[in-house]
């Protein structure tokens, strides 16, 4: 008989506060706008000799510290091939068609995303997580992981994949 262990978290501090604008398929921008996200994470892996998957109490600081990087910024999406970001020094300018947004720099996280949808948002939480863990608990044996990050009650992306 097979065995499958997994963990999840999904505490209520596992939030973040961010603006965003879409760009709909159809190749229009959505206004510039703000949620307030949840995220949880399912890591599913062999137990280890203590008998965990990965110990809560030293992967919830983890989740929470990717999630506070999010926190109080406005996301960008930088692989757009609609929109073009330039730089400053102090601040941020996001082209789009013939509208220009400016944005002090300390305000704005520039993401290697096509889109700043809660599906690659929820791919983006996975990588940062994932780097994180093998940094942090080398030896851990996890398979697969799930990211949920929603964005209004019951409206989520979910991101699914190999660890």
């Amino acid at each position: 008989m097979s065995r499958v262990f997994s963990i999840e978290v999904a505490k209520d501090y596992f939030n973040f506060a961010s603006a965003h604008f879409l760009i709909f398929p159809d190749g229009q921008r959505e206004p510039l706008h703000g949620h307030n996200y949840q995220v949880s994470v399912a890591l599913e892996g062999e137990i280890d000799h203590a008998g965990v998957v990965l110990d809560f109490i030293t992967f919830k600081p983890l989740v929470k510290q990717v999630c506070d990087a999010l926190d109080h910024r406005t996301l960008i999406q930088t692989e757009s091939p609609v929109i073009k970001v330039r730089k400053r020094s102090k601040e941020i300018e996001v082209l789009y068609k013939k509208q220009r947004i400016v944005l002090p720099k300390r305000d704005v996280i520039l993401l290697p995303l096509v889109n700043t949808s809660t599906e690659l948002l929820a791919e983006h939480v996975a990588n940062q997580i994932r780097r994180q863990v093998r940094k942090q608990f080398p030896h851990a044996r996890i398979r697969t992981m799930e990211v949920k990050v929603e964005e209004a009650r019951g409206q989520r992306g979910i991101f699914r994949g190999e660890f």
